[in-house]
């Protein structure tokens, strides 16, 4: 049954405090029953901006290579119903200003014709192909998989039936909780399979990429020079950031 909009007015009053349950889900036993409750069976991937891979610099592009934005209209092309939320319900329970509030998520198969629809609507595989590419323009970034916390809000299911597509902005992003979030609930959120992200020896240690850049909090300055730990996603946001070009994102093929 599809959510009433008191319970999703609701929703974006309490969240904010996000935070305090992620906390709670390193508890033990509570943690144990939250990732039953709301991460059963999650897969989420992060996908980088094709423009934050250098590309363009390679003379012999091969043909396997299979950049973020195929990934995503790879799974458009395939579903049978495509649903565009009205609001990022993230950015607009913070207040978001530097990132458009009218660029929601994009929700694929069956379960979404469920969704309460007064919250968006249905489109056609043009108009969502469409709206991830204005997503890509505003600078957001696309999460893709399967999400569990989605199928409850939403009212809708079942949770093989619905596929998110996020299109997420680094200051409201649900996974800012990453960082404070039980590990065994983290590790079901990972980046694009064969991206690697390294510093290169043009880094001046500026510090721009730590400046509320990086939603999980994966890069710091150490000794004069960024640094980029295993919690990093491979959002890319670092690299577009850097003034000295000096973070570099690639993609391996087989």
């Amino acid at each position: 049954m599809s959510r009433p909009l008191w319970f999703v007015y609701l929703l974006r009053k309490v969240y904010p405090g996000r935070f305090l349950m992620a906390r709670a889900t390193r508890l033990p036993v509570l943690g144990h029953i939250l990732d039953r409750l709301f991460f059963n069976g999650d897969d989420l991937v992060y996908l980088p901006q094709d423009g934050v891979i250098p590309v363009q610099r390679s003379l012999e592009l091969p043909e396997e290579m299979v950049l973020p934005s195929q990934v995503v209209e790879h799974f458009i092309e395939q579903a049978s119903v495509h649903w565009v939320m009205n609001t990022c319900i993230c950015r607009q329970s913070e207040g978001c200003r530097d990132y458009p509030i009218d660029l929601g998520c994009l929700f694929l198969g069956e379960a979404a014709l469920g969704i309460n629809p007064r919250l968006g609507r249905r489109v056609t595989k043009e108009e969502a192909l469409q709206h991830v590419r204005r997503c890509r323009e505003a600078g957001l970034v696309h999460l893709i998989g399967r999400n569990k916390l989605d199928t409850m809000w939403l009212g809708v299911g079942p949770g093989e039936r619905l596929l998110t597509i996020c299109n997420c902005c680094p200051c409201c992003c649900l996974w800012r909780v990453l960082p404070h979030i039980a590990p065994q609930i983290g590790a079901k959120i990972t980046r694009m399979p064969g991206v690697t992200v390294a510093v290169s020896d043009r880094c001046i240690g500026c510090g721009t990429c730590t400046q509320g850049i990086c939603f999980v909090d994966a890069i710091h300055v150490t000794d004069g020079r960024a640094v980029i730990g295993d919690e990093c996603r491979g959002c890319g946001r670092c690299v577009a950031v850097c003034p000295q070009q000096a973070i570099e994102m690639s993609i391996e093929h087989g």
